[in-house]
């Protein structure tokens, strides 16, 4: 690095080794660096459809101070910066020709970005919907009492019941993603673990997924219970038997998104013990 510039690497292990631990001391803002880099490291680009990823790192005097992580066609996601760290990237990114879809960051650090890549490209910024608040666990405070049944993990031999749940998660929360058997093993779905709330004859009813470890953190990611079976704190009872695994699993830190338009949400998780860390947003560009 020079002394105060982003260095650009297509190696995801290159850009490990550069950024690995400042990515680590906090995995909270971090938690799709690490999620992405991580996947790429060990399944590949091209496990996703995916063109050459690209990763960057801004150091200074020896010191890593942000990074970003661009997965075409997928995006564009950036750690906490300031308005002058991304103008500065802006102006890299715009004089090396790089495309640039669309960002997610916190929310201050997407919008300063947008900003700025509209100022040098000319590009339209438009903010997505909806907006995420990222949480993190602070003392689980289970339902009391939960409703009856039971979680039940998903293993290897339930793999059609996970693409089943995923899938409708997919279509409730309008990812565009195909999520079928042919298709699970390129989709973001497929490195998690999975629990269903069983009622007490068997009947799934809700499911909530887990990331991998990593960094010491894992993100609860995947979180549905149909429209028809909610209100009767299903969602929380699954959610609260996630987290209690991943603390089980080693985890330092538990977090996880929650769209900040749906206050019920918000409310269960905050009642389970989250505590907000910061709003989320994306934009897309013309």
């Amino acid at each position: 690095m020079r002394s105060a510039d982003w260095y650009l690497t297509e190696d995801v292990e290159d850009f490990l080794v550069r950024a690995g631990g400042f990515l680590r001391a906090r995995p909270g803002p971090h938690v799709m660096q690490l999620t992405w880099a991580e996947r790429v490291r060990t399944r590949g680009a091209a496990a996703f459809g995916t063109g050459v990823p690209v990763f960057g790192v801004l150091g200074r005097a020896g010191e890593v101070q942000a990074t970003f992580y661009r997965l075409p066609p997928r995006g564009f996601g950036l750690s906490p910066l300031t308005p002058e760290q991304a103008d500065s990237l802006a102006v890299r990114l715009a004089a090396l020709g790089q495309s640039v879809p669309s960002v997610s960051a916190d929310h201050g650090t997407a919008t300063a970005f947008a900003e700025a890549w509209q100022r040098h490209t000319g590009a339209t910024p438009t903010l997505r919907d909806p907006r995420l608040c990222l949480y993190r666990l602070g003392t689980l405070t289970p339902p009391e009492p939960p409703p009856a049944g039971r979680g039940r993990v998903l293993g290897e031999r339930d793999l059609q019941e996970a693409v089943f749940w995923c899938g409708e998660f997919a279509k409730a929360v309008g990812e565009d993603v195909s999520v079928d058997a042919g298709t699970w093993a390129g989709t973001r779905f497929a490195d998690k673990c999975y629990t269903l709330w069983e009622t007490p004859d068997g009947t799934p009813v809700s499911v909530a997924g887990l990331n991998p470890l990593i960094g010491g953190q894992i993100q609860v990611d995947v979180v549905y219970t149909p429209a028809h079976l909610r209100g009767r704190g299903y969602a929380a009872a699954v959610t609260a038997e996630v987290s209690r695994a991943a603390l089980a699993a080693g985890a330092r830190d538990v977090v996880l998104f929650a769209d900040l338009s749906n206050p019920t949400s918000n409310a269960l998780y905050q009642r389970l013990g989250y505590v907000r860390v910061t709003d989320w947003a994306a934009y897309d560009f013309s």
